[in-house]
């Protein structure tokens, strides 16, 4: 699975969740969404500073990657950027074609 990470910031509704479910709570919810279209989380960190939150997610597509970007973000509770992860061994196939 291709891993992608996300990364953003909690508008006032997503801060008001994080507050009433704390940072387990919002975990576990990144973990089922990331289930729900058939991945898993590798990571989720909190963070000070231009981004509130990274996750680091194993996902089967970039259609599942979007799919997941865009449920957060229509939530209104999350700005979302999502970046594709290369690992060594796409380098390497990549610079042979």
């Amino acid at each position: 699975m291709a891993k992608y990470l996300f990364h953003g910031s909690y508008t006032q509704a997503g801060i008001t969740g994080v507050l009433k479910d704390g940072g387990s709570g919002r975990v576990k919810a990144v973990e089922a969404l990331a289930k729900s279209v058939g991945g898993s989380v590798d990571s989720m960190y909190f963070a000070f500073g231009g981004d509130d939150f990274y996750v680091i997610a194993a996902l089967p597509s970039h259609a599942a990657a979007a799919a997941l970007a865009a449920t957060t973000g229509a939530s209104g509770s999350v700005t979302i950027s999502t970046v594709v992860l290369l690992t060594a061994e796409d380098i390497d196939a990549a610079v042979k074609l």
